[in-house]
């Protein structure tokens, strides 16, 4: 175990700090938290490339047509006039935010967040083609030979491939996939949608390749007002200084207590995997993405020293204090009551949506006119629209007023998510008629569901 010792002692003398001249070389580690990480991060980037193409009805799934005004989701057209269901999803989802901050710090910034998802994605591929941190520092310091620009070229063109595919994922959420990826292969794509995905893959190749944490520590707001919703209860990676401290060196046989030294060997093994290139001893930092990987690098330690794991843990100010944390406390209740409060009106405004829509325009050009017949003629057209994802066939009537003529189509079938004008016209004899307006209301169904509009007559006011 001496051999041990001798190999930290080097690497707290040779490599501090992962950071070089700006850049942050992260080692690569083992441990659950990582293997979390890892495997959250491989099932979210499969559903983000799996999600465009995913039918439902014959149709894509997952579409947010913002030409045709309308997102499909699953068999669900949403119209703008559903935006109220948009508007409580991100409140429901804000909520989600604040409750899982204030309960376990930045989890969502380390584990679930697109751009540490990409991060870790690209320093993968990077640390296949370079080698490990200090491989990948030589080689950088190295002069230009075929091997430097063999390996760099390489991981350039991996990079650049994953940024293009990661471009047109992206905005085939918006324009159809198969027409979009038939158009680029044939370049007829048009220019507005290629300009999107290469814009999309540029950001996602500079992102994730080159600024990487310095959109973590510098760009993110997340980071600035995070600590409002942090208090002595929130779980986050921490240092246990009580334990660890004093620090030191030491082989595996000494007693470390008989020096005064704490548990903690001063590897600098936390630092070196930590993707911002922070020192987690020095206290809760706002650069903290709370990914576990010094806590893994931490217990790698422990174990080999002999010692207890959790030097660095998920843990609560009040724990590491000596006290017990709390988990239910009245910022945390108020931030889960309110998710809560939001997600019901959610549901209950989704699951008494209706599935179709009925608007009336009245023919602006004249209120009514006189037909040949001696009658008195109004002009409408109804629009019906399919919420649904199947042609559904309606039939339109009018209430409110007796003797009225129906000139026009009394059924009619609407395509899937679609709308269709139906012009009507509505006669009546004048002698029928005591006033200038009379309410009327157009009703539409299709066995299942009815919805109606109110509309006016007018009439000469004999």
């Amino acid at each position: 175990m001496e051999n041990l010792s001798s190999r930290i002692d080097v690497k707290v003398c040779t490599d501090p700090r992962p950071i070089d001249q700006g850049h942050v070389y992260v080692r690569a580690q083992r441990g659950r938290w990582q293997r979390l990480r890892q495997s959250t991060g491989w099932v979210l980037m499969l559903l983000f490339l799996v999600g465009p193409w995913l039918r439902w009805n014959g149709q894509q799934a997952l579409l947010l047509d913002l030409e045709q005004q309308r997102f499909h989701l699953f068999g669900i057209t949403i119209w703008p006039q559903d935006l109220t269901l948009l508007a409580l999803f991100l409140m429901v989802a804000a909520f989600g935010l604040f409750f899982i901050t204030a309960f376990l710090g930045r989890v969502w910034c380390g584990y679930l967040c697109p751009q540490t998802v990409w991060t870790f994605w690209f320093i993968w591929v990077e640390e296949r083609l370079e080698g490990s941190a200090n491989k990948r520092r030589q080689l950088n310091k190295a002069p230009w030979s075929l091997n430097k620009v063999t390996r760099k070229g390489g991981k350039h063109l991996i990079w650049l491939l994953i940024s293009l595919l990661s471009g047109f994922t992206f905005i085939a959420y918006f324009v159809p996939a198969a027409e979009l990826g038939i158009g680029l292969l044939q370049w007829s794509a048009g220019l507005l949608p290629t300009f999107w995905v290469g814009f999309f893959a540029l950001c996602t190749y500079l992102n994730a390749g080159w600024m990487r944490a310095i959109m973590c520590t510098h760009m993110c707001p997340y980071s600035r007002f995070q600590s409002a919703m942090f208090d002595k209860d929130t779980y986050s990676i921490a240092y246990d200084a009580g334990r660890g401290e004093r620090r030191g060196p030491r082989s595996r046989k000494a007693d470390a207590r008989a020096q005064g030294l704490g548990d903690c060997i001063d590897c600098n093994l936390c630092v070196q995997v930590c993707p911002t290139g922070i020192d987690i001893r020095d206290g809760l930092q706002y650069e903290c993405i709370n990914c576990g990987a010094c806590a893994d690098a931490c217990d790698q330690t422990m174990n080999q020293m002999g010692y207890a794991t959790g030097l660095i843990r998920y843990a609560s100010e009040r724990q590491l204090g000596g006290g017990k944390t709390r988990l239910w406390r009245p910022k945390l209740t108020a931030y889960g009551l309110m998710m809560v409060l939001m997600l019901g009106v959610l549901v209950y405004a989704a699951a008494n949506r209706v599935p179709m829509a009925l608007d009336v325009q009245r023919d602006r050009n004249q209120l009514f006119r006189e037909t040949p017949e001696g009658l008195v003629e109004n002009t409408y057209t109804l629009k019906l629209s399919n919420r649904t994802q199947q042609p559904q066939l309606y039939r339109v009537r009018v209430e409110g007023m007796e003797a009225l003529s129906w000139v026009g189509a009394v059924e009619v079938i609407v395509p899937a998510g679609e709308i269709v004008n139906l012009p009507i016209s509505l006669a009546v004899d004048p002698y029928l008629l005591r006033g200038r307006m009379h309410p009327l209301r157009f009703v539409a169904d299709n066995n299942e569901t009815a919805v109606g509009a109110e509309s006016q007559f007018f009439s000469p006011g004999w």
